[in-house]
């Protein structure tokens, strides 16, 4: 018998309440790692001697180095017993983070975001590894409970490192989230069982396969391609609105953005309904209503007049809502790769998050554009043009 095999007589006890908690809680963990210095760009240029013009370098190494770990290092999880990677990368993000908080020129410091982006990769090992741990008929509910502590994850951190940074300073933060690393680690440790994958290729051949894999399966295709939509919108949306909540129209403290952010927190209430609604074959209509989520959001962004309570409150509602629209999409696209074979899920998952990961980069890059050349109006148009964009590409699949 394989080692999947042998992997399923544990999965029952394995996959309990308590072990899907800890899975979900150190992605979120570990993904906020991405996103702390975001907020505290400004202040660490400043503090390490970084030019003004390049102080977009401190956000992009990371994400960078993200998006290399998607490619290069997330497939491994088909080729390397899967807990002992995961501890690893956990210890390299640790280490990546202190030196990160003792740099005090801009060589170290931008090396160190470029480490923290590969290590952080962690998280998207532990979401195949819950996938391969549960049961066919409980694998969407349990990658929606690990998904959710994900998004909350990424929702978090800029709000929390700008506290932090207020009353400490920004190198406390990596500091403190170097020391979460060290728990995280040692829980997994102590709580993830052994999987040894069964795939024999070489490093090589392992990455060589990834681009057959994206040639032939259009399932990976399209739920990509949907959700490069979906995350370029999100991330136009996040990188804008802050924007707009600082104009003149609204005015609001740094500390008031913040709460605005936290608001979408409850978008991340979307992931198990996915889940269970992916389990149940429930897949088209839901990502259909994830789709047209995120599109209402900008619809109703206009209904008030800007800068007034009621604007605020409809804007604050409309990020809720995006977020529960692309983390629907997001968890019922990994349910539905996750399904194309137990022996691919590690290289399915990194050409699935890659490409979308692509679409969130051009989706900020667009939105600081879009602001600059028309406000608010022409932003919002091109978010909502997005998930127009997916859905009518969705409505050209064939029902299995």
């Amino acid at each position: 018998m394989t080692s999947n095999t042998a992997t399923a007589g544990p999965v029952a006890s394995a996959m309990s309440a308590g072990m899907t908690f800890m899975m979900a809680a150190a992605c979120g963990l570990i993904v906020a790692n991405l996103y702390y210095a975001q907020p505290l760009a400004g202040p660490i240029a400043a503090a390490i001697g970084l030019p003004a013009s390049a102080t977009g370098l401190i956000v992009t190494l990371t994400q960078i180095g993200y998006g290399l770990g998607l490619l290069l290092i997330v497939p491994l999880g088909d080729l390397v017993e899967n807990r002992r990677l995961i501890i690893t990368m956990v210890a390299a993000a640790t280490v990546a983070l202190i030196a990160a908080g003792l740099s005090e020129t801009p060589g170290p410091f931008l090396a160190a975001s470029l480490a923290i982006g590969l290590a952080s990769t962690a998280v998207q090992m532990i979401v195949p590894f819950a996938a391969s741990l549960a049961p066919d008929a409980m694998r969407g509910r349990v990658v929606g409970n690990v998904m959710s502590g994900l998004m909350v994850g990424i929702m978090m951190a800029r709000p929390v490192a700008s506290v932090i940074a207020r009353f400490s300073s920004w190198h406390l933060v990596f500091f403190l989230s170097a020391g979460v690393m060290i728990l995280v680690g040692l829980a997994l440790a102590f709580v993830l069982p052994a999987r040894m994958p069964q795939t024999k290729l070489s490093y090589g051949a392992l990455l060589a396969s990834m681009s057959r894999l994206y040639a032939t399966q259009p399932v990976l295709r399209r739920r990509a391609f949907y959700q490069a939509c979906q995350f370029s919108s999100f991330s136009l949306f996040w990188t804008v609105t802050p924007l707009v909540l600082a104009g003149p129209g609204f005015g609001l403290s740094q500390a008031g953005i913040a709460l605005f952010a936290l608001a979408g927190v409850a978008g991340a209430i979307a992931s198990p309904i996915a889940g269970r609604l992916a389990d149940r074959d429930l897949s088209r209509p839901a990502t259909v209503f994830g789709i047209l989520s995120v599109a209402a959001a900008y619809l109703i962004s206009h209904m008030a007049p800007e800068g007034s309570t009621a604007a605020l409150v409809i804007l604050t509602a409309a990020a809720i809502l995006l977020d529960f629209g692309v983390t629907m999409t997001l968890v019922i696209g990994q349910r539905a790769i996750f399904g194309l074979g137990a022996d691919l899920r590690s290289r399915l998952n990194g050409l699935f998050m890659a490409t979308f990961f692509v679409g969130g980069a051009l989706g900020s890059a667009i939105g600081a554009w879009a602001f600059t050349q028309g406000g608010w109006m022409l932003a919002s148009s091109i978010g909502l043009a997005l998930p127009v964009v997916a859905l009518l590409y969705f409505l050209t699949e064939k029902r299995a």
